[in-house]
């Protein structure tokens, strides 16, 4: 078994830029040793810890599929030191990676069901895992019908907008792309996703909402599916901002009586009801 403390060497294979304000970016990374890749094998919904020699290490949502194979992306946002570090980082540097790490979006209690996928701004970025591997030809049959609400403040910081023009044109994923106010050229739909939740109104019948976005956009969009009749137990969603050491060492992640390293990130609303409310 992997040490948990010790991250497998990866270079950084291909970076993408994926907003205007060029402070979120896509890292794809290929592990430096094959046998490695085996060993790191993930589910959507875990996140890892992205190491940088000399700068420290920061915990991620994985951003892409298990289904998509030979390297694993992270959507990193420029924040602090280590994110820094890392959107300084040219194609070929060496770094780390530990994990996976934490629980998923859990896909055995999904199977069966319609999906439907609520993501705002950076947060969409273990949504897009989900979706992809949902998508998968193998995957699809094992789902139901699938929804995806998704907004951002503007188009300029919509992520993955080639992904995102390529599930439009599928017949198989309801896809309803949302921003706050659009620009001269925008042509698709605008209003805040609590509002086009409501207006694309997913039934509740043998369905799951799975929702991650900024405490303003849930805090609003959670009454929208309470009203259609979805209850807590079919309303997904992940605490990705209390991951810390990712593996229940620090202590810093802590609510109640879960450690959201170890536990989560991913809980269902009636799972959180059971916490304390500091999360």
């Amino acid at each position: 078994m992997q040490n948990p403390y010790i991250p497998y060497p990866v270079v950084v294979d291909k970076i993408i830029t994926e907003v205007d304000t060029k402070d979120i970016k896509t890292f794809r990374f290929k592990f430096v040793n094959p046998e490695d890749e085996q060993k790191y094998a993930y589910i959507p919904g875990q996140f890892g810890e992205l190491s940088i020699f000399g700068k420290g290490e920061s915990p991620i949502g994985i951003a892409s599929s298990p289904t998509q194979k030979g390297y694993v992306e992270f959507t990193v946002q420029k924040a602090g030191v280590v994110t820094t570090a890392l959107h300084e980082m040219e194609e070929g540097t060496l770094m780390g990676i530990r994990g996976p790490l934490g629980n998923s979006w859990p896909l055995d209690f999904l199977a069966g069901k319609n999906i439907v996928i609520v993501g705002g701004g950076f947060a969409f970025t273990t949504l897009r895992s989900l979706i992809n591997y949902m998508l998968f030809e193998d995957n699809r049959k094992r789902f139901g019908n699938i929804t995806v609400i998704y907004g951002a403040r503007n188009p300029g910081l919509l992520l993955y907008k080639d992904e995102l023009v390529e599930w439009g044109k599928r017949t198989d994923i309801n896809l309803n792309v949302t921003v706050d106010k659009g620009d001269a050229t925008w042509k698709g739909r605008e209003g805040f996703v609590p509002t086009v939740c409501k207006e694309v109104a997913p039934s509740k019948e043998n369905a799951v909402a799975v929702i991650c976005g900024p405490p303003i956009m849930i805090r609003f969009t959670l009454p929208v599916f309470f009203d259609l009749g979805f209850s807590k137990e079919n309303i997904i969603t992940s605490l990705e901002m209390r991951m810390k050491c990712g593996i229940g060492k620090c202590g810093r992640c802590n609510v109640g009586s879960k450690y959201v390293c170890k536990d989560g990130p991913v809980f269902s609303l009636a799972e959180l009801d059971k916490l304390t409310p500091e999360y």
